[in-house]
């Protein structure tokens, strides 16, 4: 069975950083994702990272400010955030997809975790 944790969230002042983590379960030849939904928002793509962490894709909005990374011998996923804005606020969700590349898309992330809050106070 495939498991997702989140964790790492909480409150920040702009200007400042949280590292995310996800560690995961059951997962074999995979890609990761980072989503973040704001309240009365779509879920939107943060970042990705391809199998064995060869490649990684990033949102415009979080370009040279946040940088996701893996610790195979952890099963864990990482989510550094820095430079904070006001606009980042919002629930932090980890999801794996069955494949090699880097997504963007949330439908082709079959696995979810429960969430993660992060706020950025102005």
């Amino acid at each position: 069975q495939v498991q997702l944790v989140e964790s790492g969230g909480g409150l920040v002042q702009a200007g400042g950083s949280l590292r995310l983590a996800c560690a995961h379960s059951g997962l074999r030849i995979y890609a990761m994702g980072w989503f973040r939904q704001a309240p009365g928002k779509e879920r939107e793509f943060v970042a990705a990272i391809s199998w064995r962490g060869g490649s990684t894709y990033y949102a415009d909005s979080v370009k040279g400010r946040f940088t996701i990374s893996g610790d195979n011998a952890k099963n864990t996923e990482y989510l550094q955030m820095n430079s904070l804005k006001p606009e980042d606020t919002a629930v932090y969700y980890c999801a794996a997809r069955n494949g090699l590349g880097t997504s963007t898309r949330r439908d082709e992330y079959a696995y979810w975790g429960q969430g993660t809050q992060v706020t950025v106070s102005s």
